[in-house]
């Protein structure tokens, strides 16, 4: 790539970060809010699989609320109107201690970025899930890659997993690059922002209604 098109690039970058940033900010219907950040994770990617995670009120267990699955024609929450009937993520052990064995929860319990480009070969979490709902479908989990939803306050308030990043020319699944990573880090910002400040101004008309 020539300095010209890496150039091109960059100022391509930061207008689409202002226009999902204002889209975010605008968007009041938190479904829509849910997908407009899986659908820029998938340009940024290409990724076949996006899940999306909001943290409980207690901090203990992580809901499902965007499950989608391109080359499997699968979605389920956000505004398609089927209900994710999987059970929260527990985010902590029965004796407190925090799960790690899960780089979702991982992602959710330190606000760290988790990127394996081998679920198969990774060392370190427990990936016994993704195998097993490859060896039921005939999927192929290979590049997985949580990053937590932190906003400006450095509060956690989900978790977006994305699952086999593709190649756009080539087809083949491929691992995420850092490039990916800082990018979708920095969706991932934005869409935390947009969340609690939602999150904030619908508490504030709850509390002004128990006032009248």
């Amino acid at each position: 790539m020539t300095l010209k098109e890496k150039c091109a690039a960059l100022e391509d970058r930061v207008k689409r970060l202002q226009e999902i940033g204002l889209s975010l900010s605008t968007e009041d219907d938190i479904n829509v809010i849910f997908e407009l950040i899986m659908e820029e994770a998938k340009n940024i990617t290409n990724a076949d699989g996006r899940t999306l995670y909001m943290i409980s009120d207690d901090a203990q267990t992580m809901k499902f609320e965007i499950m989608q699955t391109d080359s499997m024609n699968f979605a389920q929450g956000g505004t398609t109107g089927v209900e994710i009937t999987i059970p929260p993520m527990q985010l902590f052990d029965e004796e407190g201690n925090p799960n790690h064995s899960s780089n979702v929860a991982y992602s959710a319990n330190t606000g760290k970025t988790a990127n394996i480009k081998n679920v198969y070969t990774a060392k370190g979490f427990d990936f016994t899930g993704p195998k097993n709902f490859d060896k039921n479908t005939g999927y192929k989990t290979k590049s997985v890659m949580s990053v937590p939803l932190k906003n400006h306050e450095n509060d956690i308030v989900g978790v977006m997993q994305l699952i086999n990043a593709t190649d756009k020319k080539s087809g083949k699944v491929i691992a995420f690059s850092d490039d990916m990573q800082k990018q979708v880090e920095s969706l991932a910002s934005q869409g935390a922002v947009a969340l609690t400040n939602k999150r904030l101004v619908a508490e504030l008309k709850n509390l002004f209604e128990a006032f009248i």
